[in-house]
């Protein structure tokens, strides 16, 4: 992490919508109340696939704010819980 860098831990994983090989994986801030979402597409089977990591650094201007109060606290747990378990960089 840098000056110009947020760190933000992975709090959830799910499908998109409207395409069932998409996967959206959201971090959110230790507070939870800004996130980044990235898009994946799945891998196909015995493809090399890049590893999702527990934590990335990324650029503020590219963070959401996250509106919902519950949404906030379910972020700010999963965001305290990673990082306890895991290091920024290591797989999950």
């Amino acid at each position: 992490m840098t000056d110009d860098t947020v760190r933000v831990w992975l709090v959830e994983r799910t499908f998109a919508e409207d395409l069932p090989n998409l996967i959206v994986l959201t971090y959110a801030t230790p507070d939870g109340e800004r996130d980044y979402r990235k898009e994946r597409a799945l891998q196909m089977p015995g493809g090399g696939g890049r590893e999702t990591t527990a934590a990335l650094d990324v650029d503020p201007d590219n963070l959401g704010e996250v509106s919902d109060p519950e949404t906030r606290e379910r972020y700010a747990t999963e965001a305290a819980r990673m990082a306890e378990k895991y290091d920024p960089d290591e797989a999950v």
